[in-house]
């Protein structure tokens, strides 16, 4: 897959990294490779391999689940930048 001038150009704008006209040729270039990569790791076999969490092979820690008393609202919510009626209160992200 080979990525043109434009889909670059918008992909920077979209990144919000400033790039000039005489960098785009590279960039493309770049981008066209990782994609190219990408596709190349289709052809590879995963089958019966498990998910990792590192590189290097480490147990994870693990814990008893223990239930605790709660009763901490007051301390929680102190902690919290707006606070009404009980609740965090966030600002709206979805019109």
């Amino acid at each position: 897959m080979t990525i043109s001038f434009e889909d670059a150009r918008r992909a920077a704008r979209l990144a919000r990294i400033r790039v000039t006209d005489d960098e785009l040729p590279r960039i493309a270039n770049e981008l066209s490779s990782i994609l190219v990569f990408m596709e190349s790791l289709k052809e590879v076999d995963i089958a019966g391999v498990e998910p990792m969490t590192s590189v290097t092979p480490m147990p994870l820690k693990k814990r008893d689940d223990q239930v605790r008393r709660g009763g901490h609202r007051e301390k929680v919510m102190s902690n919290a930048p707006d606070a009404r009626e009980g609740f965090f209160a966030v600002p709206k992200v979805v019109e």
